[in-house]
């Protein structure tokens, strides 16, 4: 039986929703190639965005909608140079036995950046000899590994698709299914998915087989953004609500990601934008400095907002350059350090209270005081440590 996803895989440019901006580019890009036109520098495309957002499919309309053979490879089973000899080589030298066109697909190419053995070098030295265009799809383009395959290639970004769009998809399969199921539940699953419709197309398989599909709850799908994209939709896009967000989905505590942004503000900012970017981030630090001083946490919303909106707009226009954004080393040991010390004198300072002894004496002893209350769950209690410390204690 097949699933969902496969039987209603799109296969033709107007089966594509949300994404017309990229098809249309893709389809210019493979029509001056099989016109013999190669009008561009670049001889190969990287489509890229997260996952289940229809970067392997495009490419499989293209070759559908063109008459062309597609050729695939999964780079993750072929990161040395020699591999890419003996299979992709010949593939980009020969004609298609069977179709007028063809297509290289380099699927994924995340995986050929893992294992330096060459993979990289020996893909970007093919793309220049082929005849025939070669495709790549990513997840994260932005990998620092792929930097040389930047250059050699033109870009196209895959779109989160509005939940609408999904919800359109979604009762459009229940339409040939023959099946019903109530519009809140639909739209749940839409919203859910968050812009990856293949997860939508998969939940609403597993809700279509269940006898009383109103009894089932849904948690919204945690989608972590990486500090890296999150600083790129900062710095370069134009500000919108889900600029609001993008924080929310990084794993990382907001004092971390104030210094990411500080240390990479003038990467980006120059001149009047610079200083409104750290005119911002001043505010935040004002915020930063009430909340832990003054216990006054409903702060914490005007300090994400400046963070993340009133930095972003603090440029005038939106930028498309690519930057090579910088860990922040020696400040974030600092801070990491000092954070350490922070929760080391608090634990010692509640025993110390507790036990009636100095503190001083505390600190200097914490190594018997840290097994002490480790041995013992109700001294924990006792002296009200909350989650965080008590994790410290573990370590």
């Amino acid at each position: 039986m097949k699933t969902w996803t496969e039987k209603y895989r799109p296969e033709k440019f107007e089966d594509l929703k949300g994404q017309e901006q990229a098809v249309a580019r893709i389809k210019e890009f493979v029509g001056e190639f099989n016109s013999g036109l190669k009008k561009r520098s670049k001889k190969t495309i990287v489509i890229h965005g997260p996952p289940g957002i229809g970067k392997t499919t495009l490419a499989y309309v293209v070759a559908k909608e063109t008459n062309s053979e597609i050729f695939e490879l999964n780079a993750s089973d072929l990161r040395n140079k020699i591999k890419l000899q003996e299979i992709l080589k010949p593939a980009i030298e020969q004609k298609s036995l069977t179709k007028k066109n063809k297509i290289i697909l380099v699927d994924e190419v995340d995986g050929i950046s893992a294992v330096d053995r060459g993979g990289l070098q020996e893909l970007l030295y093919l793309i220049e000899s082929t005849s025939y265009p070669i495709i790549i799809t990513a997840n994260d383009v932005w990998n620092k590994k792929l930097s040389s395959l930047r250059k050699k290639a033109e870009l196209i970004q895959l779109k989160e698709i509005n939940y609408q769009i999904i919800k359109d998809v979604l009762f459009g399969i229940l339409r040939k299914e023959e099946l019903f199921i109530n519009n809140n539940i639909v739209s749940s699953i839409a919203i859910r998915a968050k812009g990856d419709i293949r997860a939508a197309i998969n939940d609403l398989q597993s809700v279509a087989r269940l006898r009383d599909p109103s009894l089932i709850e849904f948690n919204e799908r945690n989608k972590e953004t990486d500090i890296f994209n999150a600083l790129k939709l900062i710095f370069q896009a134009k500000p919108t609500e889900k600029t609001l967000e993008v924080f929310d989905q990084v794993n990382m505590n907001i004092d971390e990601i104030i210094l990411w942004v500080e240390e990479n503000i003038p990467t980006e900012y120059k001149g009047e934008e610079l200083a409104r970017a750290y005119e911002v981030l001043s505010k935040v630090d004002i915020f930063k400095g009430r909340i832990y001083k003054q216990q006054y946490w409903r702060f914490l919303v005007y300090e994400n907002i400046l963070l993340s909106y009133g930095i972003s707009a603090s440029k005038k226009n939106p930028k498309t350059n690519f930057t090579s954004y910088k860990r922040p080393t020696r400040i974030l040991k600092i801070w990491l350090n000092n954070q350490k010390t922070a929760k080391r004198k608090l634990i010692t300072e509640k025993y110390a209270r507790y036990v009636h002894i100095n503190k001083k004496r505390a600190l200097s002893e914490f190594s018997i005081i840290k097994q002490i209350i480790n041995s013992n769950p109700v001294i924990r209690k006792e002296l009200k440590l909350n989650q965080e410390e008590i994790e410290y204690l573990k370590r």
